[in-house]
């Protein structure tokens, strides 16, 4: 998987292009969340000109993961739409503290493991990974996220060490949750990582990923 970070005023519009539409696939067509669309594109306000993605790309440069991050100094997607899940625990609000939406990691294109799940979950760790040495790469230190209580399976099988923000709801036809973790582990080996980096201008980091294991987010 060759990874390719970025906010949306440095990165090329076809990347843009191509993760919207990935995003409206997997999210819209397969899971059937009512999100906002523009024609088969998914974006809504938190997708704005300092937003940080990371996409994951096959041999074939096919957009195969996708993630979005945001510090929660800013405006982000717990505390605007799903303040509830934290209870009445305080909303996070820090540079340091970013919040990670929109994950997802699925070949759509390979229907047989598609429909089995084969290697899915560990391609899910790979990427999730990835994801946060790109965010501890940009100053945070810690990760809080809305999500399905499937996501808590991925963080287990990554052995990531996370933290329930709240009890789990139901909020329309899925059962979500916040939850916290941390990237002091990550930044102390992402360093280390078995990735070739080089950097193009207007690109964060661009870099073919190998997992270190074998071993989708609102």
């Amino acid at each position: 998987m060759r990874i390719v970070a970025g906010r949306a005023d440095t990165l090329p519009v076809g990347v843009l292009f191509d993760m919207a539409r990935y995003r409206y696939e997997v999210f819209v067509d397969r899971l059937g969340w009512p999100l906002a669309t523009q024609g088969r594109l998914e974006l809504d306000q938190f997708d704005r000109r300092d937003t940080l993605y990371v996409v994951g790309r096959d041999g074939r440069g096919r957009v195969i993961g996708t993630a979005r991050l945001l510090p929660t100094h800013r405006p982000y997607l717990l505390a605007e739409v799903f303040p509830q899940l934290l209870g009445d625990a305080p909303m996070p609000c820090s540079p340091r503290t970013w919040e990670l939406s929109r994950f997802a990691c699925l070949d759509l294109c390979d229907a047989a493991r598609a429909q089995t799940g084969r290697n899915g979950a560990g391609q899910a760790v790979a990427f999730l990974q990835a994801v946060m040495r790109v965010a501890a790469d940009a100053g945070a230190s810690e990760l809080v996220s809305v999500s399905p209580l499937a996501m808590e399976r991925i963080l287990r099988r990554g052995c990531i060490a996370y933290r329930r923000a709240g009890a789990p709801m139901r909020v329309g036809a899925d059962t979500l949750f916040a939850c916290t973790f941390p990237l002091d582990a990550c930044t102390r080996t992402h360093t280390q990582a078995p990735s070739s980096t080089t950097t193009r201008p207007g690109l964060l980091r661009d870099r073919s990923f190998r997992p270190r294991s074998t071993a989708a987010v609102q």
